[in-house]
């Protein structure tokens, strides 16, 4: 079965990735991996993610749903994810940002569209 990667963060980019993901994986018959990736900082708690398998177990996808806590960048971990599952398509979401923002910042959805050895579909919030 072909496989579908999602990287999922709790706001509004991520859900729009998750919505268009769902909708992907229903066309082309995939499986979908949900990865939601952060760094642990101090005592901060990991999101819980009910409402996301909630909205999966709706959608009558096949999903695996992934919450990786490490030192990693979200990127590398997206993009790792994809290439351990052979995914035939990786979904994010993009936010609007100010070009100072982009160069101060850098950009996640950046490292993926270069890194990905699949294609990468942008989803705008």
């Amino acid at each position: 079965m072909s496989t579908v990667v999602v990287g999922y963060v709790p706001k509004p980019e991520g859900d729009a990735a998750l919505d268009k993901a769902i909708e992907e994986a229903r066309l082309r018959g995939s499986e979908l991996v949900v990865v939601h990736s952060h760094r642990a900082r101090g005592d901060e708690p990991e999101p819980d993610l009910a409402a996301v398998r909630a909205k999966l177990d709706a959608s009558g996808v096949t999903y695996e749903v992934r919450q990786l806590v490490r030192g990693f960048e979200a990127a590398e971990d997206l993009v790792s994810v994809a290439e351990a599952q052979d995914a035939e398509l990786i979904v994010i979401g993009l936010r609007r940002r100010t070009p100072v923002g982009k160069l101060i910042l850098g950009s996640n959805a950046q490292r993926v569209l270069l890194d990905a050895h699949c294609p990468v579909l942008a989803v705008k919030a």
